[in-house]
This record gives C-alpha cells, structure tokens and sequence, in this order.
C-alpha cells in the first residue's frame, strides 16, 4: 500500500515526497480510512509505529480546501512541551505546500513567548498543539476561540494522565463544540483511559497495534550489577565506537541526569543532559545540537522519553530500570523507531530485580543478561521472584505482641467477668 492509495490532495502528497514518505505504517494504514470518514477513534499502538503521521496527514487533507479562513480546526492535547514543539515541526513538513498555519503552546518561557502564543490564538491558528496546563491559562484570559473547533486530538493519553491532567483534559473537553470528531491515541490502555474515552468520545471505532511490545527492530539485552559498575561499563561499551553516533541514557531522577553526565564527561564522552529543570531555550538548543549529532550522548529522565523524535538512534541505555513496565517500552521505543534496528541495554542491581521481571512478563519474553567480563568484579544473579512483605497478615501474626498497639505493655484491659 502507498499514500497514494487514501486519494490524498496532490499537496499533501507533495508534502510527503518532499520527507521521503512512501509506504505507511501499520497504524496509519488502519487509521486514517476511519479519521477521513469522520468517525470518532481511539488507537493504542507503541511509541515509534507513525501515531503522529496517522492523525496529522487526514486532517491535513481535510483543511487543505479550508481556504484562508483561519479559525482553530483542531486541538491536539499533549503531556509535554517537547512533544508539541515535535508534532508543530512534523505539521510544517506534511504542510509544506498547504496553506495550514499551527502553533505549540506551552509552558515554562519567557513573556515573549506567551505574547506570541497569545496572538496565535486571538488570530485563530488552524492547529493548536498544546499542554493541557498552559492552554487552560490562556483560555482563563478570556480571548481564546474554541468555537470552530471540528477535531480534537489526545495524543499520548495515558502519559497525560500519568501526569495528573485529567481534570484539566476534562475542562478542555467542556470548552469544545459538542459537535466535533475525536481522536485518541496511546501506548497503553489501562482502565483511566478507557472511562476518559467513554466521556470523550462517541461510538468510537478501536485500532490495537502491537499492545506494549517493543518494536521488532530492538535488540534487547540486561546487565546484572552493582551501581558503582555502571559508568565503567557504559565507558566499556562505548570507549572506540564513534560509529554509534547517538545514544540515549535514560534515568529516573534530575539529580542522576547531572551526576551521569559530570561523569560521562569526566571520562572523556561528548555527553550532555536535559530534564525539566532546565530553561526551555537550553532544553531546545542541547535536543536541536543532538539532533544535528554534535555530541553523542544524551541523559534524559522519563518524563522526556516521549518527547524526544530523532532519527537512527544507535543505543538506549536503562541506566536503572524504571518502576512502571510500561515505561520501559517508551524508553526503548526512541531506537529502532519505524522499520529501523537498534540497541537497547538495561542496568538491573539486586533492588530492581522484580521491577524488572514485571518487564518480562508485560512483553511476554525473557530478555538476554549479559555475563560481566571478570575484569569488572562479581556481579549479581537474576533471581527475581521475592515475595513483598505482606504488612496486613504480618499484623494478624504479631498480634499481642504490642507493636500496633496504642497501651504499653502491662496496661490491657482486664477480660470481662
């Protein structure tokens, strides 16, 4: 199948051309047939199978015979400034030869910015990609149009409301037209999103594509060891491959982000780290300098492992293994992205060995531990399976013995006579 095949404008298909597109992916392939028939659609397919794309190119060839009347057409709600900046320069391509104007409002900048995002929205941009937090801001001002609004988009949905957004998603929801088409999209479906789907949207057609699965092209491997093993053996692997020209190292805390990073650099590695307490201008400008492969690696927290659409990512490194499953499958997802191959390498030390089990069982295979050269010292076995202490019948076990107990020992009550 080609793109050719959706009867596309000649502009949109000219847009494509233009970014080398030829064949869709899966998800694009089941999905746009049902946005172009104006049904409502909630798709769950993982990270780096063309989500955005799915969405973008049918409402792109429905404005591209809107004319020059540019009201707002469509909201796309996103978790995370990166990823509205990502989906404003994917919407620049695609529209390239349409006349199609977006904006990406966030959070985070300068009064420039807000002024700038403000225009946009009094003047009506025909796509508004934004946080849920910052666009509730500017709507509370009062100039915001909603009104002509006929498409909303929630991209990334469980991430949002991983984030604690649903009020607010709730509120967006009420300012819209009820007469709209709606479409939501996410790596994951647990129950929060299925009663957010059941409020938003209407008789919805639903797309399942590779549920949690990593995507075929990633090789998976594990390091048992020990934390003061982790940056000797990340300097082992990457010491003389200047062929993997970016990697990723993704960690769970800003504090480790800036710790990794001192060291990498310490050791001689072009590396550079980006988390939310940087300025917006120095997270753009260190994403925009990786991207144009000015140093070879990054060190992220999770929260921009979303965020985060560069091409030929050669290696993600779990520099520890996050507590959500599903988060693994994000992280790895930044490699190997559409039909490319890459590499992703988690560190598990003894305390993460179930955190990690709970990632086997989630994608259904047992993932390859890499056996230490014994010049690093012992590392430790993989033996996962430890049972949590169960708090509630460690209570009925210790019963009389006065640990939960408001009296001192000495002061029961006497039985009753």
């Amino acid at each position: 199948m080609s793109f050719e095949d959706f009867n596309f404008h000649h502009d949109v298909l000219e847009g494509l051309r233009a970014m080398g597109f030829e064949k869709p992916t899966p998800i694009q392939e089941q999905s746009i047939p049902v946005i172009m028939q104006n049904k409502d659609l909630i798709a769950c397919a993982q990270t780096g199978t063309g989500k955005t794309a799915a969405y973008l190119l049918p409402i792109l060839n429905k404005l591209s015979v809107k004319g020059d009347n540019h009201s707002t057409d469509t909201v796309i709600v996103v978790p995370t400034r990166e990823l509205a900046l990502q989906i404003d320069q994917q919407i620049e391509g695609f529209a390239y030869f349409l006349s199609v104007t977006s904006i990406a409002i966030y959070g985070g900048n300068d009064g420039k910015t807000w002024d700038q995002q403000k225009a946009a929205l009094t003047r009506g941009a025909d796509i508004i990609i934004a946080t849920p937090g910052r666009l509730l801001q500017h709507a509370n001002m009062g100039y915001v149009k909603l009104d002509q609004v006929k498409h909303l988009i929630l991209d990334e949905a469980d991430r949002m409301l991983d984030m604690g957004f649903y009020d607010d998603i709730t509120k967006i929801v009420e300012m819209l037209p009820s007469k709209r088409q709606n479409l939501m999209f996410s790596a994951t479906m647990p129950g929060k999103i299925r009663e957010l789907a059941k409020k938003t949207l209407h008789d919805p057609e639903q797309i399942n594509i590779a549920l949690s699965k990593p995507a075929e092209g990633v090789l998976q491997a594990a390091y048992m060891l020990y934390d003061d093993q982790k940056i000797p053996v990340i300097r082992d692997l990457l010491t003389g491959k200047d062929y993997i020209k970016s990697v990723i190292i993704f960690t769970s805390t800003k504090i480790a982000v800036r710790k990794i990073e001192a060291d990498l650099c310490k050791a001689g590695f072009k590396a550079k780290g980006i988390q939310s307490d940087l300025e917006q201008s120095e997270r753009e400008a260190t994403l925009r300098e990786f991207r144009n492969r000015n140093f070879q690696i990054l060190v992220a927290t999770d929260i921009m492992a979303r965020g985060i659409d560069i091409d030929e990512i050669g290696l993600v490194i779990n520099f520890d293994v996050p507590k959500d499953a599903e988060d693994y499958i994000h992280r790895i997802g930044r490699t190997a992205r559409a039909d490319s191959t890459g590499v992703g390498i988690t560190f598990i030390t003894e305390n993460d060995q179930n955190d990690f089990k709970d990632i086997e069982d989630l994608i259904g295979s047992e993932i390859y531990k890499i056996k230490l050269s014994p010049a690093f010292g012992p590392q430790p076995e993989y033996k996962p399976g430890a049972k949590k202490k169960n708090f509630k019948n460690l209570k009925e076990k210790i019963k009389g013995k006065h640990l939960f107990s408001r009296k001192k020992p000495g002061q029961e009550k006497s039985p009753k006579p």
